[in-house]
């Protein structure tokens, strides 16, 4: 499994609590895709959230967002961790 840094644009004002609710809508159907998201973080000014998962493919983590209703804008693969 790879770890992945997923990013999304457009998401202005987000609040803690819109974030943790789109986090839980993934989560409840990572599985599916054998796709854990591990953490997700916001900037509500710059309106960007990124996500931290571990998934078989990047094309999985996309699926299950698209079908949570936030699809990522940018998915980058982390082979390195520190």
């Amino acid at each position: 499994m790879t770890k992945f840094m997923d990013v999304h644009h457009g998401m202005k004002g987000i609040t803690a609590e819109q974030l943790s609710a789109a986090h839980r809508a993934d989560l409840a159907i990572e599985a599916e895709e054998k796709v854990h998201f591990e953490r997700a973080w916001a900037d509500p000014e710059s309106g960007t959230v990124y996500c931290l998962s571990e998934a078989p493919s990047a094309e999985a983590v996309q699926r299950i967002h698209e079908r949570t209703g936030h699809p990522a804008n940018e998915i980058h693969p982390v082979p390195i961790m520190v």
